[in-house]
């Protein structure tokens, strides 16, 4: 009767002890339920934080700039001398070498682009697609300054072959340079929108006629838009963005011109430029490399929102 009452006493002291546990359990759950929300919470915040601590201080500065510059010289002014006894701050020639430079860019990346994510889409086996997409995403990885390198050394000595009045730094090369490093983007994100078109449109197709280039050009292409016109805008928008190449092969000469034989200066390449220590901090030229980070972030900020409202305008749900 002892020892059964005692086998009672170490069941009962055991059940308590697994309650108490469990409670301790539940009490360091719960904090850990309240905790990690608000962890989660400033993990996720860092991005926003750093983007608004980003525009906070383009802002501030742009507007000292403004103070000193008037806004109107500064957007409509096509001569740019910082450095001159009068200098003068016309963002014009800036604008219009990103500019160029970006479409010579598109006019490179576009066709080869598209046309790459078709064959790999519609043509390529799977162990040919297996083996391609990776080598092509390959031009992704290779660093910016080698294309610089490359488009000044290789191409612009290559191009001068063939046209002797073509300038030793020149907006050509680099656009067609920056054309082929954006290529991968363009492919790859055109050729995931073309393989998620279902395959039913094109068996339907196929069954109703059409060959296999009509089944790409008017059946896939067409259900796909949506996501290779964002993946142009966004490969414009790498291209604009784009600082080394531009710094290397294109010069440091503000022309406003039209002629891509000649030197130009996009606005990262004049980022670069004052920020190598010419200006002295609180000087207007120093000033002035807020004024142009602005314009490129408002310009890059535009293409990234039309991106978003292209995917979204024309998105097929299938």
């Amino acid at each position: 009767m002892a020892l059964d009452n005692k086998i009672d006493n170490h069941d009962k002291r055991s059940i308590q002890d697994m309650i108490a546990k469990k409670k301790n359990g539940k009490n360091i759950t719960s904090i850990t339920e309240k905790v990690m929300p608000a962890i989660l919470f400033l993990i996720a915040a860092v991005s926003i934080l750093t983007t608004i601590g980003i525009v906070y201080t383009l802002l501030t500065e742009t507007i000292e700039f403004f103070k000193r510059v008037p806004i109107m010289d500064f957007f409509t002014g096509t001569v740019l001398k910082p450095l001159s006894q009068n200098p003068e701050f016309g963002v014009l020639p800036l604008i219009n070498g990103t500019i160029i430079s970006s479409i010579i860019a598109m006019l490179v990346a576009g066709p080869i682009g598209i046309m790459t994510a078709v064959f790999l889409s519609e043509y390529a086996s799977e162990r040919v697609r297996r083996t391609l997409k990776p080598m092509l995403e390959i031009l992704a990885g290779i660093p910016t300054i080698v294309y610089g390198f490359f488009a000044f050394t290789f191409v612009t000595p290559l191009i001068r072959e063939f046209f002797p009045s073509v300038e030793a730094t020149n907006i050509l090369s680099p656009g067609l340079v920056m054309g082929v490093m954006i290529i991968p983007m363009i492919a790859s994100l055109s050729e995931d929108a073309m393989t998620s078109v279902p395959n039913a449109m094109r068996e339907g197709a196929l069954a109703l006629g059409s060959t296999k280039l009509e089944v790409t050009f008017r059946v896939v292409i067409p259900a796909a838009l949506s996501g290779i016109i964002a993946s142009f805008v966004l490969g414009i928008s790498r291209a604009i963005g784009e600082t080394m190449i531009v710094t290397i092969a294109s010069g440091s000469s503000k022309n406003f011109t039209f002629d891509i034989t000649q030197s130009m200066q996009t606005m990262t390449a004049y980022i670069v430029e004052v920020s190598g220590g010419e200006a002295p901090a609180g000087s207007t030229i120093y000033y002035s490399l807020y004024a142009v980070a602005m314009t490129l972030f408002v310009f890059t900020l535009i293409m990234n929102l039309l991106a978003r409202y292209v995917s979204r305008k024309f998105r097929e749900e299938y």
